[in-house]
């Protein structure tokens, strides 16, 4: 436990440390002897770091630090890979808030991460806030980003739970991975457009996403939007039409070939509750896109994918993990 009672580490003090300045410009190295936070900002302003190494024919948990509402929990051996489910303990995220990943897998290691449970996204309610400091004040959205480096021969997996926002919710992500030429990925994250069973679809004020995949230094894959509340416009036949769950899933492996694409692209086709692509966008590259109207057709499209994705692909079918 660090001076201020709010953060844990482990392992050796590399990886990086963030401001507690909301500025999307603003991140950058600093001291990491001490936890410098405002009060006011521990829970709202919040890294995690996890540092992933091969030692003794297994991945280990080389570092980590986390701060609330973050928490690390235990890492399970499935084969010999790490896996490790990254829990938010708070009830969601709130405007003003900032919450950084930053994961390294290296050479040789073999991670799955997935989350504890779907991200929620509250609105700005001033009167059950304290008074903000000077830092976050005028700041009116919660920007979450992570920052993903994958060493050659090191595999990672993530598949994250569906973010939710609420009605008048804002919110940044940023998700930014960075694969080393022979690095393996599979990577699945995934929308909803509000709280559908309570009338909520697209009754959030603003939802900026951006996913950049770099391998080997290039700009190899971008998925970039920016959603403001429904004016209809959501809605049309080419654009969200009558679905309310999304998922993008990119593969970035060997055995990720156009004959392999075109076989799973098969096998969802009889899948008729949900619309699924699969496409191989370069050698060794695939992405594969799904839209549901309904929660049940959605995750049992995901899981199809995942699965195939697993079994054929990767040729590790126990990497699904527990969850």
């Amino acid at each position: 436990m660090d001076s201020a009672g709010s953060a844990v580490r482990v392992g050796s003090p590399d990886g990086l440390r963030y401001r507690s300045d909301r500025s999307p410009e603003a991140l950058h190295d600093r001291d990491r002897g001490r936890d410098d936070r405002l009060p006011a900002a521990i829970g709202r302003d919040a890294t995690l770091e996890l540092v992933f190494e091969r030692r003794g024919g297994r991945t280990i948990v080389a570092h980590a630090y986390a701060e609330p509402p973050y928490r690390i929990g235990q890492s399970f051996a499935i084969d010999d890979a790490a896996y490790i489910i990254i829990v938010c303990a708070g009830p969601g995220v709130f405007a003003g808030d900032r919450l950084h990943q930053s994961i390294r897998v290296e050479r040789g290691a073999r991670v799955v991460l997935t989350s504890q449970s779907a991200l929620q996204v509250h609105p700005s309610i001033p009167q059950l806030r304290p008074k903000p400091d000077a830092a976050v004040d005028g700041v009116s959205e919660a920007i979450v980003r992570h920052d993903y480096t994958v060493d050659d021969d090191a595999e990672l997996h993530c598949h994250w739970d569906p973010v939710i926002p609420f009605t008048d919710a804002a919110l940044i992500q940023e998700f930014d991975l960075h694969l080393a030429p022979n690095a393996r990925l599979y990577w699945s994250d995934a929308l909803m457009s509000g709280r559908v069973s309570r009338g909520e679809a697209w009754r959030f004020r603003e939802l900026a996403h951006r996913l950049r995949l770099r391998i080997a230094g290039v700009l190899t894959y971008l998925e970039r939007y920016r959603l403001s509340r429904d004016d209809g416009s959501l809605r049309r036949r080419w654009v969200a039409d009558a679905a309310n769950y999304f998922a993008t899933t990119l593969v970035h492996h060997p055995r990720a070939t156009a004959d392999e694409s075109e076989a799973l692209q098969r096998r969802l086709d009889t899948m008729t509750r949900a619309r699924a692509a699969i496409d191989l966008l370069q050698p060794q590259l695939m992405i594969g896109r799904v839209m549901a109207s309904e929660g049940p057709a959605f995750a049992a499209t995901r899981a199809a994918i995942r699965a195939a994705l697993l079994d054929t692909v990767f040729q590790k079918p126990a990497l699904a993990g527990r969850k």
